[in-house]
């Protein structure tokens, strides 16, 4: 599926958070990925932006961080709809 430019930009920071947070405890991608119960080429693609996750493995991501689920998700300002 080819994705827009703001939806790439979502799917890249959402991966970077996840790096970050899984550095600063130390980890490796297998080691995430074996909390997490998938593979580590999976957690890769996450980091990189490759992969729009399904809500359960953004919550089991977020578990095994010890992240708040939307600690991890981009903040994005509502736009306002025209009249």
């Amino acid at each position: 599926m080819a994705y827009s430019g703001e939806q790439r930009k979502i799917l890249r920071n959402f991966g970077q958070r996840v790096r970050v947070a899984r550095k600063a405890r130390g980890w490796t991608q297998e080691d995430l990925a074996s909390e997490v119960g998938v593979d580590r080429t999976y957690i890769g693609g996450v980091e990189r932006g490759e992969r729009n996750l399904g809500l359960l493995n953004i919550n089991r991501i977020a578990v095994a961080l010890d992240e708040h689920f939307d600690g991890l998700l981009p903040y994005r300002a509502r736009r306002r709809r025209s009249r």
